[in-house]
């Protein structure tokens, strides 16, 4: 018996209705980026591996997948390399180009490939799939699809306030209730420099932002275990541990970082794109969380997290200011902000959820049955205005069983099947049959049209 063929871990087949459900998704994110004047690009699935590498930190480095050249890919290394077995030497002698790891660097790259095209600020999106080479785990795959929205070319903080914005509208298109959690890179900073750790700001922030997943305790054994010292990890503790409104976490915070010129930047930052937002209504809440500590390999600003409130899920979106992502690439000083949806994710909250609608998974509305030949020949130019009405149908290929033609619509959960047999021809009109009610009526084709039409 031959194996049974199977897909690598981390990855996902998808059915006609499960792409039904994906497409409602991207749609409305794709109609929303284009209500805020976004534009979309695509980049290719390969990069270089110079473009990729040593942009995501040593971690993300790890989690690219690596493309073999083509030929002889090791005909070139030497006997002393391979007795060496210095993998990452060895991958550098065997590769040129990896998978893109997220839609972000390639889009840097591509901002300063096409910079003497591009009318700034320029605002792109752009829905299409990443792969890393993680461990698969629930919400977390090693194929999936971001769909990304940046600006970059301008500092003004109304890109963040129109970010936030577009966030609230397509979770509220969706129906589900989120928290989106906002902080600054420039008040971590802040909060390293007052307790005198300055240096250790990646350790302190990779520490707290685990808040959610290993409590107080777990933060701060972290904290001891990447050298911390203890005062300070005192100095952190109502950092931790703040609660209130947005306002009186920014006025608390502003207190503490009264010694420290870039944390209070941060703070009147967060401080106006708050202001700004209260000037539109936002459906969803908007909270300032000081432990939000993502991206800090290149995030300098504004950053971003959507939480789903009914679903336990890790961030279904993300992202942050970056005043200097093009440098990486020989074009300092552009700044950018930008978020990305993690389509997958959103996937399976609104399953859970249960929160497509009945039209996002339309299936084929009307199926004409086959009797023969001349049957079918009648039922094509009929078939041909129901489409022209903007009605989807098919006609069955084969004159089959009646049970099976049957069988067939419902399994495809048609809401109507159209019988056409002499009577029906000679009367020039068609018999419909509601598949939901089971109610049969013979109608004009015109009537059968405002029937159907939904």
């Amino acid at each position: 018996m031959a194996q049974k063929p199977s897909i690598p871990k981390g990855t996902r087949d998808f059915t006609p209705n499960e792409m039904a459900k994906r497409n409602y998704i991207f749609n409305t994110i794709r109609e929303v980026y284009s209500l805020y004047g976004f534009q979309q690009i695509e980049t290719p699935a390969l990069e270089t591996l110079h473009t990729l590498l040593g942009k995501y930190g040593e971690e993300g480095d790890k989690l690219i997948y690596k493309v073999l050249n083509s030929g002889d890919f090791i005909g070139n290394v030497t006997d002393e390399e391979w007795k060496e077995r210095n993998l990452p030497h060895l991958a550098a002698r065997f590769c040129e180009k990896g998978l893109r790891y997220d839609l972000t660097v390639p889009f840097a790259r591509f901002v300063v490939m096409h910079r003497d095209q591009l009318q700034l600020p320029f605002k792109r999106y752009q829905i299409q799939p990443v792969w890393r080479a993680d461990r698969p785990a629930k919400g977390r795959y090693r194929e999936f699809y971001q769909c990304d929205a940046d600006i970059v070319g301008s500092d003004s903080l109304l890109n963040e306030v129109e970010l936030v914005q577009i966030m609230d509208k397509v979770f509220t298109k969706f129906g589900a209730r989120v928290a989106i959690k906002i902080n600054n890179r420039k008040i971590l900073t802040g909060i390293a420099e007052v307790i005198g750790e300055a240096d250790k700001i990646v350790d302190i922030t990779t520490a707290i932002d685990k808040l959610d997943k290993i409590g107080v305790d777990g933060v701060n054994a972290e904290l001891v275990d990447r050298g911390v010292k203890k005062d300070a990890i005192e100095k952190i503790q109502p950092i931790i541990a703040m609660t209130g409104s947005n306002e009186e976490k920014l006025d608390t915070i502003a207190t503490l970082l009264a010694g420290s010129e870039t944390g209070l930047k941060g703070v009147e930052e967060v401080r106006t794109i708050l202001d700004l937002l209260k000037l539109d209504e936002i459906h969803n809440q908007v909270e300032l969380d000081l432990t939000l500590a993502r991206g800090l390999n290149y995030y300098t600003g504004a950053i971003f997290e959507v939480k789903a409130l009914d679903v336990q899920m890790g961030s279904i979106t993300g992202g942050g200011r970056y005043d200097n992502l093009t440098g990486i690439f020989g074009m300092p000083g552009l700044s950018g902000v930008g978020i990305s949806f993690g389509a997958d994710r959103i996937y399976d909250v609104l399953n859970t959820l249960d929160l497509y609608p009945k039209e996002a998974v339309k299936a084929t509305e009307v199926l004409f049955i086959n009797f023969g030949e001349e049957e079918t020949s009648y039922c094509i130019p009929i078939a041909g205005k129901c489409r022209a009405a903007g009605i989807s149908c098919e006609i069955y290929p084969d004159k089959a069983k009646m049970k099976k033609q049957m069988s067939y619509a419902n399994a495809k959960g048609m809401r109507f099947v159209a019988m056409t047999g002499k009577d029906e021809m000679e009367q020039q009109k068609v018999t419909i049959k509601n598949m939901e009610t089971g109610e049969q009526k013979t109608v004009s084709t015109e009537e059968m049209l405002q029937i159907i039409k939904p």
